[in-house]
């Protein structure tokens, strides 16, 4: 499971209502790439598919594919609006290393 902060929450809901996504799921998963060797992805999500796992967090119904579940496992999603920029961080458990920029990560 994944696990998402408040003020993250918070953000997702305020991009949903501004886009009208409010009947989208938000899509959490990860892809190979990235100086790392994984990048994460968000995207919202109008049709999950049968390999995919929902959960509803704080009223947020968040999808992800079986195979990220694995990568994403105590993941907590978090998001900050500071002096050096804004946007959401992933704080992975899982991840041995990552890149500067903290956009990609290796298990």
């Amino acid at each position: 499971m994944i696990d998402i902060s408040d003020r993250a929450i918070s953000q997702i809901k305020t991009i949903m209502r501004n886009e009208n996504r409010e009947n989208n799921g938000l899509r959490i998963g990860i892809k190979g790439g990235g100086c790392s060797g994984f990048t994460y992805v968000m995207d919202f999500e109008e049709n999950p598919g049968d390999n995919d796992q929902i959960y509803n967090i704080n009223d947020v119904n968040v999808v992800i594919d079986s195979k990220s579940v694995v990568y994403l496992q105590g993941t907590e999603l978090d998001f900050t609006d500071g002096l050096n920029g804004s946007g959401f961080i992933f704080k992975n458990p899982n991840a041995t290393r990552s890149c500067g920029c903290g956009s990609s990560f290796a298990v």
